[in-house]
């Protein structure tokens, strides 16, 4: 399905050092799939762990990671919240790092959920020591893709933690995360989200995601090669968070050659729309909240009359209403679904801009910095000790 989708065949991408990127990208559904057996057949495990902690009305529960995993905290965290009817927060490990008295300021029962790739940044082991220094009581959900790293030595058969280890093939190698983003993604919904633990989610989702692989890759690829110089995403709740995501792909994979950036549908008018040239692209994902919608629906069309309607792409699953056909990028099968749950096909689109962009840019996305400037797990971060 790559070159078909894409129009580069196998040996042009590994000449191109694209190939771990785009098998990842593709690799989605499959991963989806085994993530949704895998945590069906957890689901006793789980629950014992997790179910006396949710009954528990002064829980407190935090999402955390660094870059890409941070932002899966952002998706998940107002869904939980409006899920569980409980407070859900979403706080980047960095955050948590330089500033853990704040972060930390109410010494409550605290549920950390860690969202790792590689469990080897220097901030994610880090954030759950600061957390287990600052407050009395502390559970740890670590969501990791390598069981060789420090995050899932210190946390596998620990007291008051529990890890759920990725598929195999959801460690990414290349730079960027994608299969191992959208994993831990979805493999944290089923878990924590109670009323969407359903067995057919993970496949609905899967079979969307290959919907988007087959018939976005070339309009992708026509996009990425018409010289767009700035690309804006913009999204409502959960999708707000898919939209730093979005634009961090991008900036990731094309190695900054392009300008990349992201708000709410909302936020985007208070001055961040000064970005906007005649050289820009706008990405608008559509929520299925019908109320939340319509805001998304009014910037999308404010943009198509001010950039024109091939400069705006609107993301969107279809039956949710509000476009007529031909207006965007649909995703069949999903009208009845949650945001956070929605963007897990939406990313797929991202990613593959990402890819494209990068590609018709010249750059290697399988390692867009050569030279080391930016690494695939961060280095030379220096960790602090925190004073009593």
């Amino acid at each position: 399905m790559i070159a078909t989708s894409l129009g580069y065949t196998l040996p042009e991408l590994e000449a191109r050092g694209a190939q771990h990127t785009a098998r990842e990208i593709f690799q989605q559904p499959a991963v989806w799939r085994e993530v949704g057996t895998t945590v069906l057949s957890r689901r006793e495990s789980t629950e014992a762990f997790l179910c006396p902690l949710l009954e528990r009305s002064d829980l407190r529960i935090v999402l955390t990671g660094a870059g890409t995993s941070a932002f899966a905290g952002e998706i998940l965290a107002p869904a939980l919240s409006r899920e569980l009817r409980r407070r859900v927060d979403a706080v980047p490990t960095t955050d948590i790092v330089s500033n853990p008295r704040e972060r930390f300021a109410e010494d409550r029962p605290t549920l950390l959920v860690s969202f790792a790739r590689s469990g080897d940044s220097p901030e994610s082991v880090a954030a759950t020591e600061l957390a287990d220094q600052c407050l009395t009581e502390v559970y740890h959900l670590v969501v990791t893709c390598n069981p060789a790293g420090e995050l899932y030595r210190r946390h596998v058969g620990a007291d008051r933690s529990l890890v759920l280890l990725m598929p195999e093939r959801a460690n990414d190698q290349g730079f960027a995360m994608t299969s191992s983003f959208t994993g831990m993604m979805l493999a944290t919904w089923l878990t924590l989200s109670r009323s969407t633990t359903e067995d057919g989610l993970a496949e609905r989702l899967a079979v969307a995601a290959e919907q988007v692989l087959a018939a976005r890759g070339a309009p992708a690829r026509a996009l990425a090669e018409h010289g767009y110089k700035r690309v804006v995403y913009l999204g409502s709740g959960p999708l707000a968070g898919l939209a730093r995501e979005s634009a961090l792909k991008l900036l990731e994979l094309a190695a900054g050659s392009v300008v990349s950036y992201f708000d709410s549908a909302l936020g985007f008018r208070h001055g961040p729309k000064s970005v906007l040239d005649d050289r820009s692209l706008a990405v608008v994902y559509l929520s299925n909240d019908p109320y939340t919608r319509q805001y998304d629906l009014d910037i999308a069309d404010e943009l198509r009359e001010a950039l024109g309607p091939d400069n705006v792409v609107v993301i969107t699953a279809r039956g949710s209403g509000g476009l007529s056909e031909g207006a965007a990028w649909w995703i069949e099968g999903l009208d009845d679904v949650g945001d956070a749950a929605l963007a897990l096909p939406f990313v797929v689109c991202a990613q593959l801009l990402g890819l494209t962009f990068s590609l018709a840019l010249g750059r290697t996305p399988d390692n867009p910095f050569p030279s080391g400037a930016v690494s695939r797990v961060v280095q030379g971060v220096t960790i602090h000790g925190l004073p009593e």
